[in-house]
């Protein structure tokens, strides 16, 4: 914390993971170098600010501070609205590697968590004030921390795929092999092990897709991406998912639990998941390095 570029204003601590999503909530104002985030600059004006106060919010190791160290919880803007039927979560956890979490409102009034945030009795209050949160659904075993206690605090359902049971052996419906499966009316599971054996990602209202760690926006790129330096259980696997999904998808907002969020023409995404399907066939299994990923 003595690095001289952030005396008198904003600042990135040592405990920093480099998990990303201080830079999806503040583009511009935050960086990267040395293997974890930086303050580019300082915030000018109320909306730059607000970015940096959602980054801080969202950061699950608390390493994003303003001058004296102290958050404004009026400046916490979580859940986020996206739209008039996704709201991010923020405040990410260190148990999900910093994964991302959505809520999905539903047209009766009540809402699904997609992945978790950090646990709290005060966050959950939050969230459900959007309505009552009928299940949570998981993606995949790296995201599966808290969401037996969510789903407890909001008498949900607990959602997750057998191939990743393990991690939630509690779970009140599993789901099987690799067929689609319906959650609720307009919510869709598809089964697409790769990611780990047990990935799956919903799509909701032909609208959202809520694709855990199985494919993501890159800015790098610009383009739709799978993480395969960072792929558990097999990258073949994958291709092979995705040759048998991604034709039956149709989605504008891309939902992914790390890297950027991206909305789209529904077209524009079928055609991006048709050449991410070819290119994924090309790859092969290579060792896992966080690293190496292009965010």
């Amino acid at each position: 914390m003595g690095d001289e570029r952030f005396e008198g204003g904003w600042q990135v601590d040592e405990r920093c993971m480099n998990c990303d999503v201080a830079r999806q909530l503040a583009p511009g104002l935050i960086g990267e170098a040395g293997g974890r985030a930086v303050v580019l600059r300082q915030p000018q004006g109320q909306t730059e600010i607000r970015q940096l106060y959602a980054a801080a919010h969202a950061c699950p190791t608390r390493s994003i501070r303003p001058l004296g160290g102290r958050l404004d919880a009026a400046l916490d803007p979580f859940p986020m609205a996206l739209d008039d039927t996704v709201h991010l979560c923020g405040h990410n956890s260190t148990h999900t590697a910093g994964a991302n979490s959505y809520l999905l409102r539903r047209p009766d009034g009540s809402a699904m968590m997609v992945d978790t945030p950090r646990w709290s009795t005060s966050l959950a209050a939050r969230y459900e004030a959007l309505g009552p949160v009928t299940d949570v659904l998981l993606t995949h075993r790296d995201h599966a921390a808290h969401g037996r206690r969510y789903a407890d605090h909001f008498g949900a359902r607990l959602w997750i795929h057998e191939g990743d049971l393990d991690a939630a052996p509690d779970a009140d419906r599993v789901l099987r092999g690799t067929d689609p499966s319906a959650i609720a009316e307009g919510v869709i599971a598809f089964p697409v092990p790769g990611h780990t054996r047990g990935s799956v990602l919903y799509l909701a209202d032909e609208r959202y897709c809520f694709s855990g760690d199985s494919f993501y926006w890159s800015r790098t790129t610009a383009d739709v991406e799978v993480a395969d330096s960072v792929t558990w259980y097999s990258i073949e696997e994958l291709a092979a998912s995705l040759a048998r999904t991604a034709g039956r998808l149709r989605f504008e907002w891309l939902l992914p639990g790390h890297g950027d969020r991206q909305r789209l023409p529904s077209d524009d995404m079928a055609q991006r998941l048709r050449r991410l399907t070819a290119r994924t066939r090309a790859l092969r299994p290579r060792p896992v390095d966080f690293t190496a990923m292009r965010w």
